[in-house]
Order: C-alpha cells, then sequence, then structure tokens
C-alpha cells in the first residue's frame, strides 16, 4: 500500500490520492475506523464497489459446527465466527437519476484521508455522470472515543457547473451479500444471512432495525437519526422493511449549491436483554449523540486523541516511513482496545473479519505491553474479559483432566474454538501469557485493587494448571511435556523453553500474590502448601540446553533433529505450510516465528549475554518468519546482540506488514499484533526497555537510519520521556515521585523536569547471522501468505 503510488508518506496522516480498485480491499482495511467496541471497514460510503463489505460489534458473534474426519474425546464441538452486523454506513448518492459509482462516468478528482490526530476518514471527489452533470462530493466519517455506541458520517454534494438533481438514500442494511470464501484458512467462514429480522422501524429522519443471531441468539441493534440541510424545497422519507431501513433525501441544487446530511449511527447488542431493551439502548445513545451533534463529536475525537498523543507517541527522526508507520500502528492499536470494555482484543482488531475475529494469546503479550505503558485502562479491561471466561476455561480444564483453568488457543465468547489440537489445545502458554499481563500491568499502575479483585484469580487458576500439567522426574527436575509453543512449526514437544520459562514465573508471581492477598486467595481456595508446590514446581523447572552446542534448546530434543532442506526450498514454497506437510515440518530444525528468542525477551534475566547472543545466532538461520509475530521479537533481540542493521530490517518488516501488505491478506483486516510490534520493536528494541518486577532498565542504541528517537511511558501516574541521539539519551520524569532507571547498568535516580543526559557506550560491529535463503527481512521472497492461527488446522472454522 504504501509503496503504491497513490499513497503519500506524510508524518501524521495515510492520504489516497485516485481511485484504485486493485488495492480497494486493503485499503478498506488500513482506512477502518473503530473503537474497540463499535468497527467499521474503509468501505466507500455508497457501498460498492467493495472489496469486503464490513461492520463489526465486539463480541457479536455466529457459532456452526465444527467437522472432524474422526471424533476425539476433547474436541471443540462448534467454532465462532465474527458476523457482518447492520451496515449504517452507506448513503447512495443519485445524480439527475445517474447512480453515483466510480466505476461509471468520469472520476476528475478522489481522496480519502485518514488523520490520525482527529480520528477523521475524510474523503473528497469530483465526478461526472454519464449524462454529463458533475457534482463534488464531501464525507467525513468517524467511529466516537468517548460515546461508545456511536458512529457518525456528514456527507455533502454540491453541484459543479449546472443544476442536477440530487437524491439521497441513508441506509441501515442487515445481512448485505459477502464475497465468497477463497481457500485461505485464515479467512473467516462466510455465514450468509446470520441475521432474523425482529423489528423495523421509520419516522421522519429515525431509523431503527433489530435483528437476533440464528444460532447464537444474540440480540442485535442499529438505529440512525439525520440532520438535513439544503437549499429550498428539500424533503424526506423514511421506510423500513425486516433488512432494510431507509431515509430519502431529495433536492435540486444550483451550481454551487450544497446538499448536507449528517447521519448518527448507534450500535448495541445483547445476549440477555429483551426486544424493547435492545431498542431503549440504541435510541438512548442516539439521543445522547444527536445532542452532541456533529461538531460536538468531532471536537470530543480529537480531544480524545490529543490526550493519547500526548502520552503516547514515538518520534523518529530520519525515517519518514517508520515514522508514518509507527503512528499508524499506535493508533489502529488504540482503536482495537480502547473502548472494547471486557471484551476481547480480537487478532485483527474490528478491521476485517480474518481469523474468523478471533483472539489469541497475542492480544497479552503483544498487545497489552503496548497499552500498559499508554492505555493501562484498556489493559485492566481486557483483563477483566479474560475473568468473566474463567467458568468456561475452568470447565475446559477439567476437560482435559486438569485443575485449574485451560484458557482457549482461540476464540470470541471464551470457549474453545480451534479445531486442531496439536497447535491449539496444546498450546498451553496463552494462559502464562494471560498471568504476564496482569503481572506487568500490576507492576505498572500499582493497581492493588485491580490485583486483589481480578489478578489474583487469574495468577492462581493458571498457576494450577501448570502445577497439574506439569510432573516432577525422579531427579527432582519438573517438566511440562507434550505442549506446543510459540513455533508453530514444532508441536506436542517435551519442555518447550519459552513455555517453560513463562510457567515458571506464572508460578512465581501467584505465590507472591498469594502472600500479597491471604483473604482474597483464602476465597479461592489457596493455601500455604499450594503456593509451596508452585515454588517447588517453578524452582525446579526443567529448561533444555545442548551443552556440546552451547545453546539452550526450543524444546527437548529439538538441536539434534535433521535441519530442514532450505537450499532446496524453492521461494514459491513459503510459507511452508501450504506446501509441505505438518508431519515432515515438526520433525525438522525450522522455526516458523521466534519462539526460543522471544524467551529471550519475556524472560531475559534468565539469559546471560553470551548465551543470548549463541542462541540468536543458532536461531536465526533457521527462522523463516511464515507469521507476523515474529519480525517485531527478532528485531527486539538482534538489537540487544548489537546487530542493529538487522534489528532494523526487522522493526520495517513489522512496521510495513499492512502498509506494504507483506503477507498479502491485509485485506482480510490488520495484524494487530504486529503493529504493537512496531512501538516493541523501538522501544525495547533500540529503546532497550526491559521491566522486570520493580526494575525498569533502559539500554539505548539507534541504527544508522535515525538520528533521533523520542517515546514516552506511563508508569502509574509519572510520566517518563526517553529521548536518544546518536551518543547520548536524555531521561525526563514529568511528575510523581523520584524514579530509578538503569541506564546500561547504571541506576540513575530522576527527578521531576531534571533531565539527565548519559552517554551511550560504543558499540562493537559484528558480523550478522544468516538467514534461511530467500527469507531475509526486507528481500524475502516467496507468498507470504504463512501467518495463520487457522494454518493451525483450523480451515475448518
Amino acid at each position: 500500500m504504501i509503496t503504491h503510488t497513490s499513497y503519500a508518506v506524510e508524518p501524521w496522516t495515510l492520504r489516497e490520492r485516485g481511485f484504485h480498485p486493485d488495492v480497494l480491499p486493503q485499503s478498506e482495511s488500513v482506512f477502518a475506523l473503530s473503537n474497540g467496541h463499535v468497527g467499521w471497514r474503509g468501505n466507500l460510503d455508497e457501498g460498492e464497489p467493495h472489496g469486503l463489505p464490513g461492520s463489526y460489534l465486539n463480541g457479536v458473534h455466529e457459532v456452526h459446527p465444527l467437522p472432524y474426519a474422526e471424533a476425539g474425546y476433547g474436541y471443540p464441538e462448534s467454532g465462532q465466527t465474527v458476523i457482518d452486523i447492520t451496515n449504517g454506513k452507506i448513503i447512495r448518492l443519485l445524480v439527475d437519476d445517474e447512480p453515483f459509482d466510480l466505476r461509471y462516468g468520469r472520476l476528475r478528482a478522489h481522496e480519502r484521508e485518514l488523520d490520525l490526530r482527529t480520528g477523521l476518514l475524510t474523503r473528497t471527489c469530483e465526478w461526472t455522470s454519464p449524462a454529463g452533470a458533475t457534482v463534488r462530493v464531501r464525507s467525513t466519517r468517524l467511529v466516537s472515543f468517548t460515546q461508545r455506541a456511536i458512529a457518525a458520517v456528514a456527507f455533502e454534494v454540491e453541484a459543479v457547473d449546472a443544476p442536477v438533481r440530487i437524491v439521497v438514500q441513508s441506509e441501515l442494511v442487515a445481512n448485505e451479500q459477502l464475497p465468497g470464501h477463497d481457500g485461505d484458512p485464515r479467512a473467516a467462514a462466510v455465514l450468509q444471512s446470520p441475521l432474523e429480522s425482529e423489528e423495523h422501524f421509520a419516522k421522519d429522519a429515525r431509523l431503527r432495525l433489530v435483528h437476533r443471531t440464528r444460532r447464537s441468539g444474540l440480540r442485535v441493534g442499529a438505529a440512525a437519526d439525520h440532520t438535513v440541510s439544503g437549499p429550498e424545497p428539500t424533503t424526506t422519507e423514511s421506510e423500513a422493511s425486516g433488512d432494510l431501513a431507509r431515509l430519502t433525501v431529495a433536492s435540486a441544487l444550483q451550481p454551487g449549491e450544497r446538499l448536507r446530511v449528517e447521519k448518527f449511527v448507534a450500535h448495541g447488542w445483547s445476549g440477555t436483554r429483551s426486544l424493547p431493551a435492545v431498542s431503549d439502548q440504541v435510541d438512548a445513545a442516539l439521543a445522547a449523540a444527536t445532542r452532541e451533534g456533529f461538531t460536538g463529536l468531532v471536537e470530543a475525537q480529537r480531544a480524545f486523541l490529543d490526550d493519547f498523543w500526548a502520552r503516547s507517541d514515538v518520534e523518529v527522526d530520519g525515517d519518514e516511513q517508520i515514522q508514518q508507520a509507527v503512528r499508524f500502528a499506535l493508533f489502529h492499536v488504540l482503536q482495537a482496545g480502547a473502548r472494547a470494555e471486557r471484551r476481547a482484543i480480537p487478532a485483527k482488531g474490528l478491521t476485517g473479519s480474518g481469523y474468523d475475529g478471533h483472539a489469541f494469546w497475542d492480544s497479552e503479550m503483544f498487545v497489552l505491553p503496548l497499552l500498559t505503558y499508554t492505555s493501562p485502562d484498556a489493559v485492566a479491561e481486557a483483563l477483566r474479559w479474560r475473568q468473566s471466561t474463567l467458568p468456561a476455561a475452568r470447565e475446559r480444564a477439567v476437560q482435559l483432566g486438569l485443575r485449574g483453568a485451560a484458557f482457549p488457543w482461540r476464540t470470541i465468547e471464551g470457549s474453545e474454538g480451534s479445531a486442531y489440537w496439536p497447535a491449539g489445545t496444546a498450546a498451553f502458554h496463552v494462559n502464562a501469557g494471560i498471568a504476564d499481563a496482569v503481572v506487568r500491568y500490576t507492576a505498572v499502575t500499582g493497581d492493588t485493587a485491580f490485583e486483589r479483585d481480578t489478578g489474583v484469580e487469574l495468577l492462581v487458576e493458571t498457576a494450577r494448571l501448570w502445577r497439574s500439567l506439569g510432573h516432577h522426574d525422579h531427579h527432582g527436575a519438573f517438566h511440562l511435556d507434550g505442549v506446543t509453543g510459540p513455533d508453530e512449526y514444532s508441536a506436542v514437544a517435551d519442555d518447550n523453553t519459552y513455555t517453560n520459562l513463562m510457567a515458571r514465573a506464572n508460578l512465581l508471581a501467584a505465590a507472591d500474590a498469594v502472600e500479597r492477598h491471604p483473604r482474597r486467595a483464602a476465597q479461592l481456595g489457596a493455601d500455604e502448601e499450594e503456593s509451596a508446590a508452585w515454588r517447588d514446581a517453578a524452582e525446579a523447572m526443567h529448561v533444555p540446553y545442548n551443552d556440546t552446542l552451547g545453546v539452550h534448546e526450543q524444546h527437548a530434543g529439538f538441536t539434534r533433529y535433521q535441519r530442514w532442506d532450505f537450499d532446496g526450498t524453492r521461494p514459491d514454497q513459503y510459507p511452508l505450510l501450504l506446501h509441505f506437510p505438518y508431519f515432515d515440518l515438526y520433525r525438522k530444525q525450522v522455526v516458523k516465528q521466534a519462539d526460543l528468542v522471544l524467551a529471550m525477551y519475556t524472560c531475559g534475566p534468565f539469559f546471560d549475554a553470551e548465551h543470548k547472543a549463541r542462541n540468536f545466532a543458532y536461531y536465526e538461520p533457521l527462522t523463516v518468519r511464515d507469521s507476523s509475530l515474529s519480525a517485531c521479537c527478532q528485531a527486539v533481540m538482534a538489537a540487544e546482540t548489537g546487530h542493529l542493521p538487522l534489528a532494523y530490517e526487522y522493526l520495517r518488516e513489522a512496521a510495513l506488514m499492512d502498509l506494504e501488505d507483506l503477507e498479502h491478506n491485509t485485506r482480510d483486516g490488520l495484524h494487530i499484533a504486529s503493529l504493537a510490534g512496531t512501538w516493541m520493536a523501538l522501544v525495547a528494541g533500540f529503546g532497550g526497555l526491559r521491566h522486570h518486577g520493580e526494575r525498569i532498565a533502559f539500554a539505548p542504541r539507534l541504527p544508522d537510519r535515525f538520528s533521533r528517537l523520542a517515546f514516552r511511558l506511563e508508569l502509574g501516574g509519572r510520566g517518563l520521556r526517553v529521548e536518544i541521539g546518536r551518543g547520548a539519551a536524555t531521561y525526563t520524569l514529568l511528575g510523581g515521585e523520584p524514579l530509578t532507571v538503569h541506564h546500561h547498568g547504571e541506576a540513575v535516580t530522576l527527578d521531576v523536569d531534571k533531565p539527565r543526559t548519559l552517554d551511550i557506550p560504543r558499540l562493537a560491529a559484528l558480523p550478522a547471522p544468516d538467514q534461511p535463503p530467500h527469507r531475509r527481512p526486507g528481500g524475502r521472497e516467496g507468498g507470504g501468505d504463512g501467518d495463520d492461527r487457522g494454518d493451525r488446522g483450523d480451515a475448518s472454522g
């Protein structure tokens, strides 16, 4: 996208000039607007042409059977798929009875702009109809951060060079036709007409539709109201039927005259509330929005984002693409989680239906770290959602013969939705990721009430899972056998290092939390004997190591496997999962995505600098990055081990994952975790941020392309600004009590508004490690379509 000639590189906007059907589906994703509750893809106002229509409400889904060739105990029986809800974006235009359609007539000018500071998607267009009438069309669209249920559009038509008759049709449309499934396992299962009509209403400028999903039984409401201004006489008429409610506005314009329609759309859903209650819910939300007016919504949106950017902006001097990309990333991650409020943060956010709208482990391990330091309230809500799903997770653990809670690999509403158990159920590390997010949030914010009410329960139940899943051998070592780590080209292996170390941290954190909150622990039935067993398991946790090679093993026995035949693998055979059987992948040394390398970042204190360097050099030539989750992790560890040019290339890959459509599936929605990984690569990679316990450390170093990097972190009400130059870094505490940080190992105490500038030690040039043939960052070849949580055999979902 960003390399397409119609897209400009600008620091605060994403701008598209002209109309380009070849990238229309991708543009619908990058121009998507959301607040974490409501999501509108960047479809054209008039609805057609389109790549993938999409309007989403977080949590609204349909269920469908998961087919199996052979049944097995413990297999999930049904999957969940996000659905396209009632579409309130559509505003059709007819000019002298000719439909406004960019495929016909003459398009004189067309531009769309997403302004990351205002949160507005604006569009300007000048079009001449086949009959020769020219109009200028302007629209401004927003999904409100301050009014969670509301989205709005201001649509304006101007006659240019001759009188014209204008008809505007503003619609609510349910069960719109969707394109068919193309066989890509990452695309959503297409469920045609999932909504059954329960109510339709139209009066004056007000519209409402209420539907119910056929199988999951969720009630979904949408209502719209309008303000219309134009020359007299301008008339309006409304109508409604089961799947369509429409306001028709008719006017006649002289050259220079304008017709303006402001549309406010309210959304709501419930699995329990009655039809009248849901109708009242959307009507009430609509009343609040119309009272504020479109201008009021715009002003509130700007104020919300001004506050966000003041505490979250990342400044990059020397690379315009990365500067645009990191702000694009921050904006979309904010959109994914800002108002999710006790709902999941899906892998695609609410930008598309890829991965069936499911949330995975990357929410906690990639997205929540960014939000913890920038928008911590969103993190607390995301973890409270996990807490709300504990009944399903406990039930799943019992089904698997385990104690505690077994959180799902992929889900919308809390139950397991993965039909492929080797890379679904066996990937227990999702539980440690949740615990890690609890520990990080509590350490950064100091929110002891959250820890008591939510964190302790999550930590206790995940610790119970690990203790029951593992066992002590006759030497006393604790093992976790038959698990799958982050690398999906290895499965059902013993003692995955990432899983073991993350479980170790989970067990210790749970034991510590029980000591801090004995009353809450007693309510959960956790006593000293149980917490002592957790500590014993953690302290005896086995971590496989190859003494001959001097490297840690990704899992027990991994380094004795046969290496994959990289030289014999053609560029067009990537991603490997689409060209080779899992049977072959699972028994070879080939890594889909950072696994042991990720462990060195998340559990850094376990490894010394020498082992980090050796491990990184060993696993680099094995890692093919058939997942969008890998590049940012490799960027962080490449920077830490002194390979700054390589770290920069990995940063670019993560940052441009969607803007350059590197995985060829941006059409299905954005890669929210890779976008968050852009921040991670900059702040944890080149900034060197490490936060373990109460110790906050930085080891900043810039790549040659950067002349300056600056970012801010929120630390429990204390703002910390870090500015990194070529030879020195400056730390400024913006508020609160004095703060001690570590700069390249040196402890420095900061006082408010007293910047400290410290030299950056010189780094000796090191030879860069090799990558697999055809898979160097920045120049890799192949299809790139392997970023798949549904590679995970979940194509049936």
